[in-house]
């Protein structure tokens, strides 16, 4: 306890970083009170609050503003699907490709693009968003409503999309990532005092039975999360002058769970399809009405079992687009670097892309296990609201935003010759002297 107040006052000593963390919880509080301003025309008494499907998903990341109806209902999701369409035609259209080479320049070109995306996709959302409000909630003329919306909405999404740039910038953290985390957070609270109120006092035993298994959850993200396969890379040696210098080794730090969240977010994305078809042939079809009723509940077990494998056949896909061997053993080569007893060339990409298909499906299988836990804590009896928190997206998104804060802390200290945050010395990640071959 005492190291832990010393290396709280030690991260206060700093001006910059105290600045910093000051300015982060100041763009925060900015955020949290704009998910609270409801959109003109709107009657907040006669909201209904939607946590079903889709609608509950994204209630839980943006911290309550959709239901609401704030001026922040669609947050910085049009922003996240910008990006990861920008991402996947980076992969895909050579144009893009180029554009990504081009350097700065090019990453400027690619940015730009993505925030007029950011605006379209906000537009089209905000029309789909306001057909989701009560009519009798509605105080105005609906065509005029629905004009000022989308208007409303997409300053809303430009406005959070820059705070989440002045925090990268000023404060701690990846902004984005990082509101959308305290949206998350911010319904922990209210969660974890309804479920202690809905075990009454005879279940007090249980309810800390299920923080213990919270706790053990997290920490097996965070291993999950920080995972990584070493592979030794050995440097040529090197003549400067009149001295010969021995070669460096170092290493590849290859992730277990290189894809992170994004295959639960696109296997999520698909399985609300099924019912949303069914509901095409719901009069017509048992069939259909079977499908809709069985995909529409996310405890069942057919739910949870495509959604397993989707997460699976994605996991792989992500990787293979977001990890290329190829690259990794030209930029070897370039450098005077070789992976001991592997040739040069293709035998490394061959070694480095067989290591990956290797160490992938455990962390696949295990991050499919992860999204499925808050099903099975409901099956034994833990509340909706709770038992969000013991898996999928938003423990993973909660888990990576938390160490990426504590790692670019945990840099700020060590730079000025303080302890660092943890006993044992660095956090794996910033700190670490690896060879990040990318």
């Amino acid at each position: 306890m005492k190291k832990f107040i010393t290396t709280i006052k030690n991260i206060f000593a700093i001006d910059d970083l105290r600045v910093r963390i000051l300015n982060t919880i100041g763009f925060i509080a900015i955020f949290r009170l704009g998910s609270f301003v409801v959109l003109p025309g709107v009657n907040p008494d006669n909201l209904e609050a939607n946590t079903s499907g889709l609608f509950g998903l994204l209630d839980t990341f943006l911290g309550g503003a959709f239901s609401n109806a704030s001026i922040f209902a669609l947050g910085i999701m049009p922003y996240i699907s910008a990006s990861i369409v920008l991402q996947l035609l980076t992969i895909a259209v050579p144009y893009f490709q180029k554009m990504q080479k081009e350097g700065e320049s090019g990453r400027k070109k690619i940015n730009q693009i993505t925030r007029v995306l950011t605006i379209v996709i906000t537009l089209a959302q905000a029309i789909g968003f306001v057909a989701t409000i009560p009519a009798e909630a509605i105080v105005i003329n609906t065509t005029l409503f629905t004009i000022i919306s989308m208007i409303v909405l997409s300053a809303g999404t430009v406005f959070c999309m820059w705070l989440g740039e002045r925090i990268t910038d000023k404060g701690i953290g990846n902004g984005i990532s990082m509101l959308i985390m305290i949206g998350i957070v911010s319904r922990f609270p209210g969660a974890i005092a309804a479920e202690f109120l809905s075990k009454q006092l005879n279940g007090t035993l249980l309810f800390l039975f299920e923080l213990a298994v919270l706790f053990f959850v997290v920490m097996s993200v965070v291993m999950l999360t920080q995972a990584i396969r070493r592979i030794p890379v050995q440097y040529a040696k090197q003549v400067g002058g009149s001295s010969l210098y021995s070669g460096q080794r170092q290493f590849i730090p290859l992730k277990v769970n290189a894809a992170g969240v994004m295959p639960i977010i696109f296997a999520q994305s698909l399985m609300f399809l099924p019912s949303m078809l069914a509901g095409l042939w719901a009069d017509s079809s048992e069939t259909a009405n079977y499908i809709g009723s069985t995909f529409s509940d996310f405890t069942s077990w057919q739910y949870n079992v495509v959604f397993g494998l989707l997460i699976l056949v994605f996991t792989y896909f992500y990787t293979a687009i977001s990890v290329d061997p190829n690259r990794i053993a030209d930029d070897l080569k370039r450098s005077g670097g070789f992976i001991p007893g592997v040739k040069p060339g293709r035998a490394t990409s061959e070694y480095i892309d067989a290591i990956l298909t290797k160490i992938t499906l455990p962390g696949a299988i295990y991050l499919a296990l992860v999204a499925i836990f808050p099903a099975i804590a409901m099956l034994f009896g833990v509340t909706r609201e709770f038992a969000q928190f013991f898996g999928g997206t938003s423990l993973i998104i909660m888990v990576g935003v938390v160490l990426d804060t504590l790692q670019q802390i945990e840099s700020h200290l060590l730079m000025r010759h303080y302890d660092g945050m943890m006993k044992s010395g660095k956090l794996r990640g910033r700190t670490e002297n690896i060879a990040m071959v990318s």
